[in-house]
């Protein structure tokens, strides 16, 4: 740890309207690998991202996810973390992220970051003195456990990346467990000290000013102590890896997660207007979800996976989100994305032949129209679709192991491209840690200026609409049965309510507005009494 990461600033000062400001809000997600390289050694950072603000900001969002920017040996490119309190140096300094939330909050614009509270890298310093034997401090702060009689592992779970979640470590005599890579062992947080640990670290980066969190993969963050086999699955579904195989009730949703949730809501409830929000993904997510933001003491919301690996939008999508999350007592408040830097881009899932942008802008106004938070990714205000990223560039672990079977990640991972006629779309001079697609280029951030008629300008406008219109930030959503293929809903009550449509499929659908209501903006519209492929309207009670 450098001596500069042992200096507390004082918390920043940030004016909010509501210490509620997150719900409803729109959360623009920045990976700093990708996003703007300042020292050009082709890979981004936290200056870089700096310098770039006023074009998140001038897309009207409200806060800014950053992806992890910690010290790390990057096996993991960040989710494995090697020092919670300080930067890595591809990233800058310390001194660089407070000049980084100090303007995002003079632009008006929040700051949450990326905690990785499930396991660390295997060069942290808590791993590396925990393996040297049995009766250390740390000895018990990562899951460790006797082999079986026959030398096989503690048991049978298995890795999100593929093989056992256990290796061997001969300087203990033991496994130690990892629901990842197994240069990311995993943290034991049924141990009191590495909750505390934990707190300590979350209340540093609240003194320093941030806004909130994502808690990364937080429903893997506790596992059964008493190591029972995961049973199988039913045979079916798609399955790439052995973790498909296994129903995981044992390696990960312990019971006892939500009393650490509720550890942490207390903590970021003693700073005003503090956001919290956990990432859950699996066979249980809707369950965990509700469960991990239920009642007032646990987080604020959660991050779901429904859309992020969904093959088609299809309408029976949105309807079982929304039927999923009713609002009632009680009940927590969902966040949603169509984008991240773990599943291939949007566009190129879902728009199967159709527009790109036609489909990019489409799905730009239905996400702003979804009950709950919306997190955009960063490309997504310009409708990028998936990279081609050749075999020999890849560097993503889980994208090289599962190669030719899945789309991987690195291609949603590419540099933003900013100046088309730039070396390297203006990313940076040199050759970035993954290649710009030449696809890009006419999408890039200056091109899209120049053309009034662009996805960046539509977007604008589109994240817009959260601002005008209460009821889509916080109102209810009800679903309307037309008898036709259209999506349509209703956000709000009353006279205040936005009717929301949507041709989500392939042929054009007969259908009129009804009386009494005015569009206020729509995409890929044609003449009345129909609603093309790809068309989407928001409509009010009343005149114009």
């Amino acid at each position: 740890m450098t001596t500069e990461s042992l200096t507390k600033p004082a918390a920043h000062p940030v004016s909010a309207s509501s210490a509620e400001w997150w719900r409803g809000a729109v959360i623009y997600q920045v990976y700093p690998r990708s996003y703007a390289d300042s020292n050009d050694d082709g890979v981004g950072d936290l200056p870089g991202i700096t310098a770039r603000l006023e074009h998140i900001a001038s897309l009207g969002v409200d806060a800014i996810w950053l992806s992890p920017f910690f010290a790390s040996p990057m096996k993991d490119f960040g989710y494995d973390v090697a020092d919670y309190r300080d930067v890595d140096p591809i990233f800058g300094t310390l001194a660089d992220f407070d000049a980084l939330i100090d303007k995002a909050h003079r632009l008006g614009v929040k700051i949450i970051i990326d905690l990785v509270f499930s396991h660390t890298s295997d060069e942290h310093a808590w791993f590396a003195e925990g393996r040297e034997s049995r009766d250390n401090p740390y000895a018990d702060w990562y899951v460790w456990a006797d082999a079986k009689p026959d030398g096989s592992p503690p048991s049978n779970w298995q890795s999100v990346f593929g093989g056992p979640a256990w290796t061997w470590d001969a300087r203990r005599g033991q496994y130690y467990m990892h629901n990842f890579l197994a240069s990311q062992p995993q943290l034991n947080l049924h141990n009191p000290k590495v909750q505390e640990a934990l707190l300590d670290i979350t209340r540093f980066w609240l003194e320093r000013g941030v806004d909130g969190f994502r808690f990364d993969a937080i429903n893997f963050s506790m596992h059964d102590p008493a190591l029972r086999d995961n049973p199988p699955l039913p045979p079916g579904g798609k399955r790439t890896r052995p973790f498909d195989f296994q129903d995981k009730v044992f390696n990960q949703g312990h019971p006892d997660i939500p009393k650490f949730l509720s550890r942490l809501r207390a903590l970021t409830d003693q700073y005003e207007g503090r956001f919290s929000v956990a990432e859950i993904g699996g066979d249980r997510a809707d369950e965990e979800m509700k469960l991990f933001t239920a009642g007032e003491d646990r987080l604020n919301s959660a991050y779901s996976f429904l859309y992020l690996y969904a093959d088609e939008l299809k309408d029976e999508l949105v309807r079982g989100g929304a039927s999923a999350w009713p609002g009632v007592d009680g009940e927590g408040w969902p966040s949603w994305t169509f984008s991240n830097h773990d599943a291939p881009r949007a566009v190129s899932r879902w728009a199967r032949g159709r527009d790109r942008k036609a489909f990019a802008e489409m799905a730009l106004l239905l996400l702003m129209t979804l009950r709950g938070n919306v997190f955009v990714y960063q490309g997504e205000e310009l409708g990028l679709p998936q990279a081609h990223v050749p075999f020999e560039r890849l560097v993503d672990p889980e994208a090289i192991a599962n190669w030719p079977q899945t789309l991987g990640r690195d291609g949603a991972r590419t540099p933003m491209p900013w100046t088309a006629g730039a070396v390297n779309a203006g990313f940076s001079t040199v050759e970035p840690w993954l290649p710009v697609d030449r696809a890009h280029l006419p999408l890039s951030v200056d091109a899209q200026e120049a053309d009034p008629a662009s996805t960046l300008h539509a977007a604008r406008r589109l994240i817009g609409l959260r601002g005008r219109w209460p009821a889509l930030r916080t109102g209810g959503m009800h679903l309307i049965d037309t008898n036709t293929p259209l999506l349509v809903f209703e956000r709000g009550e009353g006279e205040a309510a936005l009717l929301c449509v949507f041709n989500i499929g392939f042929e054009a659908v007969a259908w009129d507005l009804p009386d009494g209501w005015t569009v206020v903006d729509s995409v890929n519209l044609g003449a009345p009494g129909f609603v093309p492929p790809l068309g989407g309207l928001l409509a009010k009670r009343g005149a114009a």
